[in-house]
């Protein structure tokens, strides 16, 4: 569907999951022309995620051409609860929500895109969580004609890509001691590291969420990680993104046994480790497998070029061990002038669910299952 045209662009609505299949060529493409993109923004993850979690009728994606190429993209999906919305294609399982913006027609894109978002909104509110600072989605956001709202999302850490000694040297000195001393327990231990092929990822899934199950059982996973809908996407999406260099699934052995395994995804901007799955029974070898998943992960990181290695979301104990950099993900609410009312109100709740939140966290501060409450409430 045509939605106009500005400054010799093209602007485009797209509701056709055949026909967003069919982009990941131009996607691909755009993805690598646009230096703010997440690998949640690439094709690989946004087309897979659709096929498990997507309903019929509900694709909502703004393209924006210029003489045929893709150079601007912003990934929605319509819901009708709480209040008719358009929220990102990715959902509660997403880390980092961004537009795609070609950065050499960056002045014409955003305003295009803008404008082709500004029509396909209609009666709906615009809720694009999850905004990592600096992303192209706040110059959408400046750009907005009409009513619009900033709320803060969730916390992210990351570090930046240096040599595993200079990492540990940022911590204080008791705590670098006791990771150098968990290292030798590691390399002593034996364990072998090795990154899987694309024909090996669906046998490997199957392995780290047995493994990821195993090492949470009893302490609040998440549900949703246990559901055979994230098992097809992870493995869909794994696949295709180790293929195209977006991804990788590495296999940690020990005696020629699985006994972690961790999907990272990888853009050029960063490396962020998503889900890893670790034996428990390596607590009791005392080898500390965050440890073992992060320097090899800053290794790889540091020989790629690529700048920050991210923990992605949620600020657990172990991480700010690092003293890692805290990222706050911006929540940027966007409406028609007419609908200002509608935001306003889909503010208030989003306020009211936010301190739900911090009840529940205060009232059940020993509960072991708190921080997957607390991941089924954001989801929703």
């Amino acid at each position: 569907m045509t939605t106009g045209s500005t400054g010799g662009l093209s602007v485009t609505l797209c509701r056709d999951p055949r026909q967003f299949a069919a982009l990941e060529e131009p996607w691909s493409r755009l993805v690598r022309a646009c230096p703010t993109a997440t690998p949640f923004q690439s094709h690989a993850w946004l087309h897979s995620w659709w096929l498990s979690y997507g309903r019929d009728g509900r694709l909502r994606i703004v393209l924006v051409r210029r003489g045929g190429e893709l150079v601007g993209a912003c990934a929605l999906m319509l819901v009708h609860r709480p209040l008719p919305l358009l929220v990102p294609l990715g959902g509660g399982i997403t880390d980092y929500f961004d537009v795609l913006v070609d950065a050499e027609y960056a002045d014409q894109v955003v305003p295009a895109l803008a404008h082709g978002l500004h029509r396909a909104a209609r009666g709906a509110v615009v809720d694009l969580r999850e905004v990592r600072p600096g992303a192209a989605a706040e110059a959408l956001y400046g750009q907005w004609p009409g009513t619009r709202s900033t709320l803060t999302d969730s916390t992210c850490m990351e570090l930046p890509a240096l040599p595993f000694d200079e990492l540990v040297k940022r911590m204080p000195a008791s705590g670098a001691q006791r990771v150098r001393a968990k290292l030798r327990k590691t390399d002593a231990a034996g364990i072998e590291e090795r990154e899987v092929t694309e024909q090996e990822v669906p046998r490997a899934v199957r392995t780290l969420l047995r493994l990821h199950e195993k090492q949470w059982r009893g302490r609040g996973v998440t549900p949703e990680h246990l559901r055979p809908r994230f098992a097809e996407h992870l493995t869909r999406a794994t696949r295709r993104m180790v293929r195209a260099g977006e991804g990788r699934l590495t296999e940690f052995r020990l005696d020629g046994k699985v006994v972690a395994a961790n999907v990272t995804l990888l853009s050029g901007a960063l490396s962020g480790g998503y889900l890893y799955g670790a034996d428990p029974d390596l607590r009791n070898r005392k080898v500390d497998v965050a440890t073992l998943l992060l320097r090899y992960e800053a290794g790889r990181a540091l020989a790629e070029g690529r700048p920050v290695v991210s923990f992605l979301r949620g600020n657990e104990p172990y991480k700010n061990h690092w003293r890692p950099e805290t990222v706050v993900n911006q929540r940027f609410l966007l409406a028609r002038t007419a609908l200002a009312p509608l935001l306003r109100l889909h503010e208030s709740q989003v306020a009211g669910r936010e301190r739900a939140v911090d009840a529940l966290r205060e009232a059940l501060p020993a509960a072991r299952d708190w921080r997957a409450r607390l991941n089924e409430l954001r989801v929703r």
